[in-house]
């Protein structure tokens, strides 16, 4: 049924009893409509296949709304404010390898982790005289696995005669998994902060609309002369966290005021309307590792993954990297750490009985709010919470 109120779908138990009034208004009074007689039985079949497309056309009225929507219904929904679902990414990286000089290693060679997590090279290398060279590689498989620290990529699939030894010295990165429906909701929400165009809140939510742009925040001097920061009279400087440095610029160049001047230390030229080519300044914002201590007094309520909800929870409050790869924008740029809201979250999970926390950046480790600068944003990885918890 819809009204006013929503719609409210009819439950299996609400159609059988809607069902036995219609029987009995036709039949009489004294018809018989137990769960054991001939027409019970019918009434209850009926019953549950009518169930059925109630349950779906509830699902349809939800999909439309962005809180409500899963899956694809999200993905349809997406560009109506000009965003679209980050799909699933290969890390990538670079390794060393050492052989025969003059060697040509073919793009495609095959390498690995000890773990088992697979590599190909996605260029010829022809090793120098002394029998080094250098090749980039994409993780064989998308996915926050292959996301591998340096010096774990040592094994060479089909050996060579002419290569002896591989390595990596730097990490592989950038791999991560498909956004998840409570990342994109997020980000949706974050996305529509701001219509329109030439206001600070509309340059942060075409900001915010670029993939893999977790958090942004747009600063401006309304006055004529330079400010304390370095930003000339009647300019905006705009920090950023994540994303393409050309996408980021022609985003501000798309929503800015005519004449009004851009600052930063990124420079991007991007070509307008008119095929002029212009040059945008930004900054990348600075991240602001967290590192938390928790410990917890749980009773029998507590779940056995309890410290990884504990985890995800003080992710989904700050921002950061889950376990999973999954990414969560959490916290604004500049939003200082509330400790009390820290603790707010953990005892979301169940089972909580007390909880001692403690939170640090660079310095030692204290109770309290953690203070975040304009042009940072707070951040924190799932192997940077420690979660000890008891009985």
């Amino acid at each position: 049924m819809l009204d006013s109120q929503g719609f409210k779908r009819k439950r299996y138990a609400d159609l059988i009893v809607e069902m036995e009034a219609k029987a009995r208004e036709v039949y009489g009074e004294t018809i018989n409509t137990s769960e054991r007689s001939p027409l019970g039985i019918l009434l209850r079949i009926f019953a549950w296949f009518l169930s059925k497309p109630w349950e779906k056309a509830e699902d349809v009225y939800y999909s439309a709304y962005i809180n409500t929507a899963q899956g694809i219904q999200q993905d349809r929904l997406g560009p109506y404010v000009g965003i679209t679902r980050i799909p699933e990414q290969f890390a990538t990286g670079s390794v060393n390898f050492t052989g025969e000089a003059g060697h040509m290693i073919a793009a495609g060679f095959s390498v690995r982790t000890p773990s088992g997590i697979y590599f190909t090279t996605l260029s010829g290398v022809t090793l120098d005289g002394t029998g080094l060279g250098m090749a980039p590689i994409r993780a064989s498989a998308a996915g926050a696995r292959g996301n591998v620290a340096a010096g774990t990529i040592v094994e060479i699939v089909n050996p060579n005669p002419n290569v002896t030894s591989v390595a990596n010295g730097t990490a592989a990165a950038g791999g991560r998994e498909k956004e998840s429906d409570s990342e994109f909701r997020e980000r949706f929400q974050l996305s529509v902060s701001g219509g329109g165009a030439s206001t600070v809140d509309s340059i942060r939510g075409a900001l915010l609309r670029i993939a893999d742009v977790r958090a942004a925040t747009v600063i401006e001097n309304t006055t004529l002369v330079t400010d304390s920061a370095g930003r000339p009279g009647k300019s905006f400087q705009a920090y950023v966290l994540g994303g393409d440095s050309q996408a980021i610029a022609q985003s501000i160049l798309d929503t800015k005021a005519a004449g009004i001047e851009t600052y930063g230390d990124v420079s991007s030229i991007v070509t307008d309307l008119s095929g002029l080519e212009r040059t945008i300044k930004f900054s990348y914002a600075e991240e602001l590792a967290i590192h938390l201590r928790v410990n917890i007094t749980r009773n029998d309520q507590y779940p056995a993954d309890g410290d990884e909800q504990i985890r995800t929870a003080l992710i989904r409050y700050i921002g950061g990297e889950a376990s999973d790869g999954s990414l969560y924008s959490g916290l604004g740029m500049g939003n200082d750490v509330i400790y009390t809201k820290l603790i707010s979250a953990i005892f979301k999970v169940e089972g909580v009985e007390d909880v001692e926390l403690e939170a640090a950046t660079t310095g030692g480790y204290s109770a309290g709010n953690i203070a975040v600068l304009s042009n940072q944003v707070a951040q924190v990885v799932y192997s940077d919470i420690e979660v000890v918890s008891h009985a």
